[in-house]
């Protein structure tokens, strides 16, 4: 039996062996299919001058073989290396680490790897150290999930060879950026507890410096302000539950607050835990609105009336936004995507105590 004969009967789902013995390379390919090598790296690349026949005998040529495409052959084809670097802060908050998976699962589909790293500072000399690692492996672009202001000055500040996307910050007008709409969130949050018969609202801040935090903040006062309501003096957080716990206890000796909005879920935990140690009820004394929707609101006690961030979209738009820039296909005149929230209405809201007993009373 020749050796053609056995590699044409090799069994399916293993790479076929070329007749020199080792795996199929391109050039083995181009032979069967009866066109140039420069022909197989167009359909490699889905190049869209290849005709509909011809790619599909290439692609023929390429199950026959068990050929698989290597990286480096990509890279030559293309000249890129089909890598995006991801620079990440705070990682292991549920915001940054939903948006890094769903930039994963968008890479893998576009047929991209991803070099990631996590930052625990954001030091300048730190992120320019960071950025020329990832120059250094090749990446073809960068995606940073930036969440504090001084992260993106010192991206700013680093002059990148590639391509940069930047999600939740908000840097100057040139630079790309995603990011969910903070501002409106807390302003469907505001405007739903004034709309329940709350004189005010009570809020409880991230910290000082971070884009989304500062983003709710100012949207929060506005819209107290334009409903000619007081304002009172926000709290500030560290975004976790052990702060919104903390200054929960402070708020649960007030008998002025009625409704508090938390400027993410873990904060309202907190809250909410201080709350019932105190004896009040939700949302019978005190109504909550949270932010984010994380997978465990709707189980906490109450459920958690929320601002939910698709964070998945963030991730998946900022890999489709870089990768339509390497093409050449995005829009001229895009320098920044904002992704809509949505608010969850759930069982931690209700109108103010006093407003129930006034229903009460018209009932009669």
């Amino acid at each position: 039996m020749t050796r053609g004969s056995a590699d044409d009967s090799a069994p399916r789902g293993r790479s076929r062996r070329n007749f020199a013995g080792s795996r199929p390379v391109m050039d083995d390919v181009a032979r069967l299919a009866g066109v140039s090598k420069q022909t197989v790296s167009r359909v490699l690349n889905d190049h869209p001058s290849v005709r509909a026949e011809t790619r599909e005998t290439v692609l023929s040529a390429m199950r026959t073989l068990g050929y698989r495409p290597s990286r480096s052959a990509r890279s030559l084809a293309s000249g890129r290396t089909r890598m995006v670097g991801v620079i990440s802060f705070d990682a292991a908050r549920y915001g940054p680490a939903s948006i890094l998976t769903a930039i994963n699962t968008a890479a893998q589909e576009a047929g991209y790897l991803l070099s990631s790293i996590a930052l625990d500072t954001a030091e300048p000399d730190t992120v320019v150290e960071a950025v020329n690692r990832l120059s250094a492996e090749g990446a073809d672009g960068v995606i940073a999930i930036a969440p504090q202001l001084w992260v993106g000055k010192a991206l700013a500040d680093t002059r990148l060879d590639t391509p940069l996307i930047v999600l939740e910050n908000g840097l100057d007008s040139d630079t790309q950026q995603v990011t969910g709409d903070s501002r409106a969130g807390a302003r469907k949050a505001v405007e739903y507890l004034l709309g329940l018969g709350h004189r005010t609202v009570w809020h409880i801040a991230g910290p000082t410096g971070w884009t989304s935090a500062d983003h709710r903040l100012g949207s929060w006062q506005s819209c107290l302000e334009a409903a000619g309501a007081a304002v009172p003096t926000p709290l500030i957080g560290d975004w976790s539950a052990d702060s919104g716990y903390e200054l929960g206890r402070r708020l649960a000796r007030r008998t002025d607050v009625t409704a508090v909005f938390a400027s993410n879920d873990q904060m309202a935990l907190g809250l909410l835990h201080a709350l019932h140690e105190a004896g009040r009820s939700v949302p019978g004394d005190i109504s909550v609105v949270g932010y984010d929707d994380i997978p465990e609101a709707a189980h906490f006690l109450p459920p958690l009336t929320t601002v939910r961030t698709d964070f998945a979209e963030i991730g998946t738009r900022s890999l489709r936004l870089l990768l339509d820039r390497l093409d050449g296909t995005e829009e001229p005149s895009w320098t920044r995507s904002l992704v809509p929230v949505e608010l969850v209405i759930r069982a931690s809201s209700g109108p103010p105590a006093r407003s129930l007993t006034a229903l009460r009373r018209g009932s009669r």
